[in-house]
């Protein structure tokens, strides 16, 4: 997979975490993260050779915003299996 498409899945996913935590909590203005996420995705040095932002040895998320995203990912993560089977499972597969 060349580097653009694996930027456009990383992407798609995010986007898809963030709404389906947006559908259920109303804490986080959803575009202001959407777009923030997508401007780190679109830069990220690691993107090549990365797995999980969270194993990823730099974190380029402001501090405010890592945790918005961290809050997104606890709630959504284990719910994407359900909303959006088979993009999780090419996730978590590296697929």
């Amino acid at each position: 997979m060349n580097l653009q498409a694996k930027r456009q899945k990383e992407i798609k996913i995010v986007i898809s975490m963030i709404q389906l935590y947006c559908r259920h909590h109303d804490d986080i203005d959803e575009q202001e993260l959407i777009q923030y996420a997508t401007s780190r995705i679109e830069k990220c040095p690691m993107m090549k050779d990365k797995t999980f932002c969270s194993r990823c040895k730099i974190h380029c998320y402001e501090k405010k915003m890592q945790e918005k995203i961290k809050k997104v990912m606890r709630y959504s993560g284990p719910r994407m299996i359900f909303h959006h089977p088979l993009l999780t499972i090419r996730h978590a597969l590296h697929i």
